[in-house]
């Protein structure tokens, strides 16, 4: 069993998805990071970053338990466990990495943060939302123009891990200040995903735990002090 200790956002979703197109058994503890849950010191011992998803699984390869944080890493390990998204082939695998790298080092930072300033900053940055805007923009336009060359995939010439880290990342195009019709093979790949039943069912994942709005206490706990106090 796997034991997947969770949010629903796009870090979260990444792994809600690939157990879902895996089949591995799972079960969800939720972990409300607007209450401040993932500093609480349980967790820590598994996420010592204070940040969702990590999992434990309790057969792990050598058939001992083992815990997980980074949403990367979670995603190979079980990609490798299933043996599937990942593929064998060296050259295939490290196409699939890279462009998992690009969304873990681009995609989820820079969007993030495009969304940060254009919807939570406690004021309005227009430096702030400038750079992450037009960054988020370029950011699309390389997924664009690698789906133009690849078609139906990012990478290996089939459905990955690379895919599976970028979808949920791209669910909040509108709050980013991204436009999706102006990258039409992102839309291609973003609906044809949408469609897997894995993919629905994923996305489901907690989703009656989230607010439609933050208020000031989650805001504190995600943005202030709190969230930056030594531990």
């Amino acid at each position: 069993m796997i034991d997947v200790y969770t949010w629903p956002t796009p870090n979260g979703h990444k792994v809600h998805i690939l157990l879902e197109e895996c089949g591995l058994p799972y079960a969800v503890h939720p972990v409300d990071i607007g209450a401040g849950e993932q500093f609480a010191p349980e967790f820590l011992a598994i996420s010592p970053n204070n940040k969702i998803p990590a999992i434990v699984d309790s057969e792990g390869p050598d058939g001992e338990p083992i815990s997980l944080f980074e949403s990367g890493a979670i995603l190979v390990y079980l990609a490798a466990k299933a043996g599937r998204f990942l593929p064998i082939d060296t050259r295939a695998k490290y196409d699939v990495l890279q462009w998992l790298m690009f969304q873990m080092g681009g995609v989820g930072p820079m969007l993030g943060q495009a969304h940060h300033f254009r919807n939570y900053a406690p004021e309005r940055v227009p430096y702030g939302i400038e750079r992450y805007t037009n960054e988020a923009k370029r950011l699309y336009g390389v997924l664009d123009r690698r789906l133009a060359v690849t078609g139906n995939w990012l990478a290996a010439g089939e459905y990955s891990i690379a895919d599976i880290a970028t979808w949920p990342w791209i669910r909040s195009h509108a709050n980013q200040g991204i436009e999706l019709a102006d990258y039409p093979n992102v839309v291609r790949w973003f609906e044809r995903i949408g469609e897997r039943a894995a993919v629905r069912r994923a996305i489901t994942v907690l989703a009656d735990r989230r607010k439609p709005t933050m208020d000031d206490k989650a805001r504190e706990v995600l943005f202030g002090a709190t969230q930056y106090r030594r531990r």
